[in-house]
């Protein structure tokens, strides 16, 4: 489970820095395009999950069944 944590800590890093910490010695902008790309990939994956845990149809049911008075 600490190594889940280290490595979600490890990745929001350069999401919670969004860009500034990516130094880039040449100046092409290539380690900022790859943090902004890591990023909306984060952004997608998480509101599929935000869906697919609380909003879809298949939740809304589980949660009216538990419900039921």
């Amino acid at each position: 489970m600490s190594a889940i944590a280290t490595a979600f800590l490890t990745a929001a890093v350069p999401l919670a820095l969004d860009g500034e910490s990516a130094t880039e010695a040449g100046g092409n902008g290539t380690a900022i395009a790859i943090v902004s790309a890591v990023s909306i990939a984060f952004a997608y994956v998480l509101l599929f999950a935000l869906w697919r845990y609380v909003f879809s149809p298949k939740a809304r049911a589980r949660r009216d069944r538990g419900r039921s008075d």
